[in-house]
């Protein structure tokens, strides 16, 4: 039986490598029946009146996963990011992104294989921001005892599922014992209630940095609130070659929404040029969620089956512009189909 898939093509290249994404999961066996809905500038360009239209929602909703493009986000000015909003609607509170080297992928570091768990629903992100007096604002930090204890639940249940051996806290609750204090307590508690059969260590958050990149292998699974989540990501993804090899998937208890995390590119969007690996190794992680929810082995087959070509066709040099090869958006997805 098919499985339902809502498609979010979103803003920019997204339409370009969606396509991309979508022909090669399609063409690995994987029984998709794929629905396209809009967000962001997308969204008003088909006629919508919001940015993330409720039958948008609604849709996810109902099918409990959901395969996107980049959306794009002004900075300092405009509409509240369309990802954040998702998030928060959907309560997809644990986004979690891995991070590895990958053959022929030129990058400063050999052996890495890391994963951030990043809090998705709290912290600064929270979008409580106020003006009170002309030429000064405050941004109000959430932290929740709840939160707290759910992400660092899933977080050390992704590393006894997954045979990984230490879990790492980023925080800075020497200077925010409150908020940063809460999490980390939470997370010690967690571990010592449940999951001591994981190593787990505290490390702040600017020595994190530093040690990370003085030696990434020394880190494992790493779990961090949403600021420090996301910006380690990005930080981290710079460790093997940047964005356009990561991917990334938000997860809640009743779907998922898996996103290539780069940006919407509008200076080549149209183009044809584009990378679609971030949203087609997104789609694997799709692919191998579905095996786990439906218990259907034949989704882990094809997302095994991608992750090979994909793998394959690194190291053999057949990459897109930005990994310096010469195929275009299609014809890197043409190139993983030739093979399966």
């Amino acid at each position: 039986m098919s499985t339902n898939v809502v498609l979010i093509p979103g803003d920019g290249i997204g339409p370009e490598v969606a396509v991309a994404a979508q022909r090669v999961i399609d063409a690995s066996g994987a029984d998709i029946r794929w629905t396209v809905r809009h967000a962001g500038e997308a969204a008003l360009a088909a006629g919508e009146k919001q940015l993330l239209p409720q039958s948008t929602l609604d849709l996810i909703s109902e099918y409990g996963i959901a395969l996107k493009g980049p959306c794009t986000t002004p900075i300092g000015t405009g509409f509240r990011s369309v990802n954040v909003l998702l998030r928060k609607s959907l309560d997809l509170y644990a986004a979690v992104r891995p991070i590895r080297t990958m053959a022929g992928v030129k990058s400063r570091y050999d052996n890495v294989d890391l994963v951030i768990v990043r809090e998705n629903t709290e912290g600064l992100y929270a979008g409580i921001e106020n003006e009170i007096a002309k030429g000064v604002c405050t941004s109000i930090k959430v932290a929740t005892d709840s939160a707290s204890r759910r992400i660092a639940d899933y977080a050390f249940r992704y590393c006894r599922e997954r045979g990984r051996k230490k879990l790492s806290v980023f925080h800075k609750a020497n200077i925010m014992k409150l908020t940063d204090g809460l999490f980390i307590r939470c997370a010690r508690e967690v571990h010592d209630a449940s999951y001591q059969d994981i190593e787990y260590e505290e490390v702040i958050i600017d020595a994190a940095c530093m040690k990370m990149v003085q030696d990434p292998t020394r880190f494992d699974v790493i779990l961090a609130e949403n600021l420090y989540g996301d910006i380690m990501s990005d930080l981290c993804a710079g460790l093997v070659g940047g964005l356009g090899v990561t991917p990334g998937s938000n997860i809640g208890e009743k779907g998922a929404v898996f996103e290539a995390v780069h940006g919407s590119a509008p200076d080549i969007a149209g183009k044809g040029i584009a990378n679609p690996l971030a949203l087609i190794m997104s789609g694997v992680m799709m692919l191998n969620w579905l095996s786990t929810q439906r218990g259907d082995p034949r989704f882990r087959e094809c997302a095994t089956r991608i992750r090979n070509a994909y793998d394959r066709a690194l190291a053999e040099s057949a990459t897109t512009r930005d990994l310096g090869g010469t195929l275009g958006t299609l014809e890197f997805a043409e190139a993983l189909i030739k093979r399966f």
